[in-house]
């Protein structure tokens, strides 16, 4: 799983408060930010930007817990932990880790067919362009050593910043306009739909808010590249802070800004909501496609490391899933590299399901909606909690364990019935 947060890294335990902040809001603000117009049309201006707050509150309580799961058993000096599974490992054991292991990497094989739909919207909604997207992760993950692409991880860092202030700024002057022209005001009434269908739509969106949060799969990843001194969890827990609130003001601004620009016809993807500057909006989707070209990169390979490594262990003397071969280039001094066949085939395989996946399901808020709601109970809510009272040893119905469940409930509550509207949201697509 270190491989994930690669995107972001700068020298190995060397970081800051300041460095960790920028990882965080570069690891959350992604594609999710441009379905956020959507979700405040259908909650509306007071619950609306109030449900993002409080997804942002609860995020931010759950990672200060999970920052103290980072070493064990002592905070300061403790057994460190590099990922996420390594820490349920330490803290709860057993068939726990199984089953966060379980979240963690679907939730990462959804976020890459969740992608690979995007990048196509971007390109042009057909399936010629989900071929073209996954012709080039063929090609990027066929690289032996993924820190060669760094430059592409850094690269998408930048574009996913650059689409998302586009469509900000975009908002703003189409509200602008309106103001100055009285024909051109904007509606912000419900559409004419059914009781169930707006509630349905509710549901969905709420979705869409846990996906734009999902942060906590990286949080251990982060924690590490932070120096010892001062000491990992207090770091990071000021990091925490300034990065959330940084990006649920950004959110707020680009979640409030597109629904006062589009009202209750606010689109999905707010980009494809807008058709004039051409050459403006063309910049923001390359962006966009750039962007998902590397974070698809940053969450493939730790699935590819997973099923590679476990293969290995369980077959040794398999040559197929262990011999590497040399392959040498004509014409340039014997220069080659190196080429295993088993990774070549189930990297190859890998993609090709996670394209013809995106092609049955082409509907880019309800999928991520239903990313968000199936990733947040689990991975931001339920093991944070879980490692916390094992850590602090609460006793069973003391009044601080009672809160801890009832706000895991709450939160689970939630995440059923946002999975239950991307569900009906998909089931209506289809």
């Amino acid at each position: 799983m270190n491989n994930i947060i690669y995107i972001f890294i700068c020298v190995c335990n060397a970081g800051t408060w300041v460095t960790a902040s920028a990882h965080i809001i570069t690891a959350v603000i992604g594609s999710g930010v441009l379905s956020l117009a959507w979700a405040i049309a259908q909650l509306g201006w007071v619950a609306g930007p109030a449900t993002l707050i409080i997804f942002s509150l609860v995020t931010l309580f759950t990672s200060t817990l999970l920052a103290d799961a980072y070493r064990h058993p002592d905070l300061g000096t403790g057994h460190r932990n590099y990922t996420y599974m390594d820490a349920v490992r330490a803290h709860l054991g057993g068939v726990k880790v199984q089953l966060c292991g379980l979240a963690q990497y679907a939730n990462l094989v959804g976020v890459t067919v969740g992608y690979t739909v995007t990048a196509s919207m971007c390109m042009g909604s057909t399936t010629i362009y989900m071929i073209i997207f996954g012709c080039i992760q063929l090609i990027l993950c066929q690289v032996p050593n993924y820190h060669k692409l760094s430059w592409i991880s850094i690269l998408a860092a930048v574009m996913s910043i650059t689409y998302s202030f586009i469509g900000l700024g975009l908002s703003v002057a189409k509200v602008a306009a309106a103001q100055l022209n009285e024909g051109a005001e904007v509606t912000t009434t419900w559409p004419t739909v059914s009781e169930a269908q707006r509630l349905w739509k509710i549901f969905q969106a709420i979705g869409n808010i846990a996906f734009a949060y999902a942060y906590s799969t990286v949080l251990i990843e982060i924690q590490d590249t932070l120096k010892s001194s001062p000491a990992e969890n207090k770091t990071m827990k000021r990091a925490s802070f300034v990065g959330i609130s940084t990006t649920t003001i950004f959110y707020l601004l680009c979640g409030c800004v597109g629904y006062a620009a589009f009202g209750e016809d606010a689109p999905g993807d707010l980009l494809s909501g807008f058709h004039q500057p051409l050459w403006l909006l063309n910049v923001a989707n390359v962006s966009l496609a750039i962007h998902l070209i590397g974070a698809y990169q940053v969450f493939v390979q730790p699935i590819f490391s997973l099923v590679e490594s476990s293969c290995r262990q369980r077959w040794p003397e398999v040559k197929f899933v262990t011999a590497d071969h040399q392959i040498t280039i004509p014409f340039l001094g014997g220069t080659g590299f190196h080429v295993n066949c088993f990774i070549l085939v189930w990297r190859s395989a890998y993609v090709a399901v996670t394209t013809v996946l995106a092609m049955l399901l082409p509907f880019f808020n309800v999928f991520l909606a239903l990313i968000g709601a199936a990733s947040f109970w689990p991975l931001t809510v339920y093991f944070p909690i879980e490692m916390y009272i094992a850590r602090a040893k609460l006793p069973k119905f003391s009044f601080s364990w009672m809160g801890l469940q009832a706000l895991s409930l709450a939160c689970l509550l939630v995440s059923l019935v946002a999975a239950a509207g991307s569900v009906e949201g998909l089931i209506q697509s289809l």
